[in-house]
């Protein structure tokens, strides 16, 4: 008979003892159980202690947190959270060395611990730490194990960053601006700083005034330290104000920070882990959203500055005619060559770009492609205006509807998504790197109009069918404006209608009674196959990131299921591992037989109190969670949709009912397809009516992998 939900059997730990092997009934107080573990062992004052894990990040186990224990968990008794935070308090302010540092570093990594950390801080603890930097009498381990108490206490949230005082600031800035720094400290002083300024708006003008992008710039040579120091520019872009964004940018342009980061950062000797990834994404996203003001502005017609630079265009066009002197002439000539230009308004062209979005930012682009890239503008212009067959390219149109196509598609204006790492290496390899896009695309939006013989009925076709090349290559991450090309190439019109074709074979091509009936006869054996995958794929496991609120001390845990699929095995790592985890590494378990449900999304405990911020969408849409008894649950938040669907679909599976993710569906279409065509092209050779009939054919089978990015 199993024993009741509510009893926990676990092992205590105390140093130089036997361990305690006892039964924890949940009902009673945690008090009581501590009493009677020191009862145990002949321990008095049991309100001095406290119960801890012995493994993983070893937390105090506290009347809130003790649901979480689990059958067979390894315990340890320790000194109560309050009393160690005395103790700790007392040795980091002692006058020897030795034992100073012993209680930095234990003070390190007991900070992680929110019940400890609010001990500690209630008996002004940070003010400690923070009187012991601001002395400068700290160096090498004590000061970076100071410095990483300091941070992982104020990460709680418990005191607000608006209580740092000026010296303390300028201390942590001295320790970034100069020359020789430990590594260790450097990395903490610039996670600090970070804080500083997403935390507290009036910090925020302190840093600033502190350290300048020049000397951010300088770190990012150093491989160890380039993630904290674009991370600080991140945040010094995000939170600048509007009328300072702009002359930052032009500073960064100065110091050249986009080619020092395609060098050392993209083309360096190391892979790109997942923060530097994320920070890549955050820098593309500040960087393009410089574009939103321009984005935003509608043309004002009555501005002669303004409209000269569609005279600048008509006169780099058709620089070759001469204005004639008759100003009906003029106005009649003008009307005739903007007609050629492909703006809808052939009188006032100023007028095509007073909607918002693209506004003037797609004049800009026009601009600079007729100045910058002349031959291919004035081959452009000229070759549509002289066509008499209704299959002219409007180019004004369309580089005004290809400007707000790349906004949408880039995001502009829109904040960063937390944990998204999407950036794209070819926007890092030129100083104006969204103008020379643009200027790919409108010759790829000209070629693809001349391939589809498209009209101007057909305008909003064409538009969809670019759309679809543009996304398709960005994908596959080009490195280079060069290379996105060539992926372009690729993509001419006719791959899209085959690609468009191959993808819905399974509809279209299979819809008579006797196709529809062997369909459904093989529909079966598809799922088990998809299903075996699945559980193959949790068997295998996966590496998932803890979410906290930063993102750059990135903690991992891992998750896979028992290869009988009875159990999950689970446990916290310290970094992201390279292969498969061995399950004795794996700490926690959870009996499938317990598993009672699998929610998602918003449904999930960990995401009911996350806003509905547009940084958190993201997040919204990976998060999942297994709910077990009794009332428990363990939260996931997948790196990707790839991931996502894969634990959904094997979970669902695992649980005995119906996978419905969209991968699923899409692996059902291209698996039941390529056996149809197996199965009718077995039927095509077959010789009637001398051949004997054919031996049943067994159920065709796959090894499928993805490569999804």
């Amino acid at each position: 008979m199993p024993p009741p939900s509510d009893i926990v059997k676990v092992a205590i730990e105390w140093p130089g003892a036997n361990a305690q092997l006892i039964e924890i009934d949940q009902k009673k107080p945690l008090s009581s159980i501590i009493r009677e573990v020191c009862d145990g062992w002949s321990l008095s004052g049991s309100e001095q202690f406290a119960l801890r894990y012995a493994d993983g990040p070893q937390l105090y186990i506290t009347e809130q947190s003790r649901s979480e224990i689990k059958n067979g968990t390894i315990l340890r008794l320790a000194i109560s959270p309050a009393r160690a935070a005395r103790q700790l308090l007392d040795r980091i302010q002692s006058h020897g060395i030795d034992a100073r540092l012993e209680a930095l570093k234990e003070l390190a990594k007991l900070s992680a611990d929110p019940t400890f950390a609010t001990e500690f801080i209630n008996m002004e603890g940070i003010g400690t730490l923070a009187r012991l930097v601001e002395s400068g009498t700290h160096f090498g381990e004590m000061l970076a194990f100071t410095l990483t108490a300091f941070l992982e206490l104020m990460d709680h949230g418990i005191v607000s960053w608006d209580l740092i005082s000026l010296s303390f600031i300028k201390q942590i800035a001295g320790y970034v601006n100069q020359p020789m720094v430990d590594v260790s400290i450097l990395q903490r002083s610039l996670a600090i700083l970070e804080s500083m300024v997403l935390n507290s708006h009036s910090l925020y003008h302190r840093v600033a005034q502190e350290i300048t992008i020049g000397q951010l710039i300088g770190h990012l040579s150093n491989q160890e330290i380039q993630t904290y120091a674009i991370a600080l520019i991140n945040a010094l872009f995000l939170k600048a104000p509007e009328d300072r964004r702009q002359e930052m940018a032009s500073t960064l342009a100065q110091k050249h920070l986009r080619s020092i980061i395609l060098n050392h950062v993209i083309r360096g000797n190391r892979p790109i882990k997942a923060e530097m990834a994320h920070q890549l994404y955050v820098l593309q996203v500040l960087t393009f959203n410089l574009l939103e003001e321009r984005m935003m502005t509608k043309m004002d017609p009555s501005d002669q500055a303004q409209r000269d630079i569609i005279f600048e265009l008509r006169r780099i066009a058709f620089d070759g005619e001469n204005d004639p002197s008759g100003t009906e002439k003029r106005k009649a000539m003008y009307t005739k060559d903007y007609k050629m230009l492909g703006f809808t308004n052939h009188v006032n062209p100023a007028m095509d770009f007073t909607q918002t979005p693209p506004g003037m930012l797609a004049l800009d682009n026009m601009l600079y492609l007729a100045k910058l890239h002349q031959d291919t503008y004035i081959r452009i212009v000229l070759e549509n205006s002289s066509r008499e067959d209704k299959h002219e390219c409007p180019f004004g149109r369309c580089a005004i509807e290809l400007t707000r196509m790349l906004c949408e598609i880039l995001q502009v204006g829109e904040l960063p998504n937390e944990g998204c790492n999407d950036y794209h290496p070819m926007f890092f390899t030129h100083d104006r790197a969204w103008e020379e896009f643009f200027c790919v695309c409108i010759q790829l939006l000209n070629k693809t109009w001349k391939e589809m013989r498209a009209t101007a009925e057909d305008f909003n076709k064409v538009m969809q069918v670019v759309r679809e090349q543009i996304t398709r290559a960005l994908a596959m991450k080009p490195s280079s404006l060069d290379q996105l090309k060539g992926k372009l190439r690729g993509l001419s019109y006719s791959e899209i209608l085959r690609l468009r074709q191959s993808e819905r074979m399974s509809q279209d091509d299979f819809q008579s009674p006797p196709i529809i009936e062997l369909r459904e006869r093989i529909q079966p054996e598809i799922l088990e196959l998809i299903k075996q995958q699945r559980l193959n794929r949790l068997c295998e496991g996966s590496c998932f990131r803890k979410l906290g609120n930063r993102r750059r001390q990135e903690k991992f845990w891992f998750c896979r299921l028992s290869l009988n699929h009875k159990v999950l095995h689970y446990g916290d790592l310290d970094e992201s591992p390279q292969g498969e985890v061995p399950f004795e590494l794996l700490t926690d378990k959870i009996p499938v037989s317990d598993i009672k449900s699998v929610v998602t999304g918003k449904d999930c405990p960990h995401m009911k109190e996350k806003s509905a911020l547009k940084q958190n969408k993201e997040v919204l849409e990976l998060a999942f969670s297994i709910l077990y008894d009794p009332d428990e649950n363990l939260n996931f938040v997948a790196p990707n949709k790839y991931e996502y669907c894969i634990w959904t679909d094997g979970l669902c599976a695992l649980l005995g009912r119906e996978m419905g993710s969209d991968l699923t569906r899409s692996d059902l279409d291209t698996l039941i397809s390529m056996e149809m065509k197996l199965r009718l092209l077995d039927l095509e050779n077959i010789t009637i009516p001398e051949a004997p009939p054919p031996v049943p054919k067994e159920p065709s089978t796959y090894n499928f992998t993805y490569n999804y990015g």
